[in-house]
């Protein structure tokens, strides 16, 4: 889940991290708490980037307020009335930065990314410094420091360093998958602060929290699923619908985000994204299948490519709810399946008998390496040649 800014920088505030001083916008009037500040800034609360280029972050005095939370109102359209709108105040800045860190499934640590330039034209500068942690290590905040001393001043360099070192435990307290402030603002009288804040909380950890402390992101969340996407969540895992031309089906982020990579690299593009839900039930295949079918009707979407790992129930069972599942619902576009088996799961399967049922079924292609059915999947539905390694 994407907390909005409010909620992100309240919890920043509880593990003692400096935000500028804030309030959420309600009633008619410039409230209580704001009547000192030096500047205002008012910003539509939304779970997703690119607010300030849209005309939902601006400057404004006492007199400006109201008119511009209507003038954003109107940006927002049907949404403005659940859409909560924050105050805050604005600061002297000096500098700005980019600091985030994020779980690197892949590498199994945390890596951190790093700009001297924050700002929304941030991917437009020099490239970003990235930088694998091991927040249990002993001497963090001198690695990161070593990674970033050649890029700022000793001193700001040594801050930046501790602040960084110090939201790795807040990664790891909060549950967190990203947390990205941008911009780190160094202000002209010397304080660091998180002027901006994108964290991204694991689904599967929201019962260790608070969940009032997130209400409103988990309302705007519930807002943007698809039809699609809330059915999968009541049965009990997750989808995550994308422009794309292959509904892929499988089990677990990793597989899942590795699928997607395989696909892109041949010039193909997923149209979902599935992964399981903490407490769902054991068995989601068939509504996984039903929720790629459906994707898979529409015009722009050409393949469907299953790709499962297991570990101990046998191939054999899987083949036979796939195939139940073809004969009541034959597939729309062309199916492509692979399984990644232990020698457990494997143990007397035979594969050619499966792959003559599946092709009598309507399968396009039975193989178990992922790279085998995706170039099969490109080579069938004319994508580009696949990106050079």
């Amino acid at each position: 889940m994407r907390l909005t800014e409010a909620e992100a920088k309240a919890l920043l505030r509880r593990h003692g991290v400096a935000v500028p001083n804030s309030v959420l916008l309600a009633g008619d009037a410039v409230p209580e708490e704001a009547a000192g500040w030096r500047g205002l800034v008012l910003k539509a609360q939304l779970a997703e980037g690119g607010r300030g280029k849209r005309g939902l972050v601006r400057l404004v005095t006492p007199e400006t307020l109201m008119p511009a939370r209507a003038e954003m109102h109107a940006i927002l359209g049907p949404d403005a009335a659940d859409t909560g709108f924050l105050l805050e105040e604005a600061v002297p800045i000096a500098r700005e930065m980019f600091l985030a860190l994020r779980v690197d499934g892949t590498g199994q640590c945390i890596e951190m990314l790093f700009s001297e330039h924050g700002g929304i034209a941030v991917e437009e500068g020099e490239p970003v410094l990235r930088l694998a942690l091991d927040a249990e290590a002993p001497g963090l905040a001198e690695r990161i420091h070593a990674g970033i001393g050649r890029r700022l001043a000793p001193a700001l360099a040594a801050r930046v360093a501790r602040q960084a070192a110090r939201l790795t435990a807040v990664m790891r307290d909060e549950d967190l998958e990203l947390l990205e402030i941008n911009p780190l603002a160094l202000l002209e009288d010397g304080r660091l602060l998180a002027l901006d804040a994108k964290l991204l909380r694991d689904d599967a950890a929201a019962p260790r929290h608070d969940a009032e402390a997130t209400r409103a992101s988990a309302a705007i969340e519930e807002r943007s699923l698809t039809p699609l996407e809330r059915r999968a969540r009541a049965q009990g895992f997750t989808l995550v619908e994308m422009p794309g031309d292959v509904a892929l089906v499988s089990a677990g982020a990793g597989l899942g985000m590795f699928l997607v990579d395989l696909l892109a690299d041949h010039g193909l593009a997923a149209a979902s994204f599935m992964d399981n839900r903490r407490g769902g039930p054991a068995e989601t295949t068939e509504a996984r299948l039903d929720a790629a079918f459906a994707l898979a009707r529409r015009p722009e979407v050409r393949a469907i490519l299953f790709y499962t790992t297991l570990a101990s129930r046998p191939v054999a069972d899987r083949i036979e709810t796939l195939l139940g599942f073809l004969a009541r619902n034959p597939a729309p576009k062309p199916l492509y399946v692979g399984f990644a088996a232990a020698p457990s799961a494997s143990r007397g399967f035979d594969a050619e008998a499966a792959a003559s049922r599946l092709q009598a079924a309507g399968v396009a292609l039975l193989h178990d390496d992922p790279l085998t059915l995706v170039r099969a999947i490109a080579a069938n539905t004319g994508a580009p040649p696949a990106k050079a390694a």
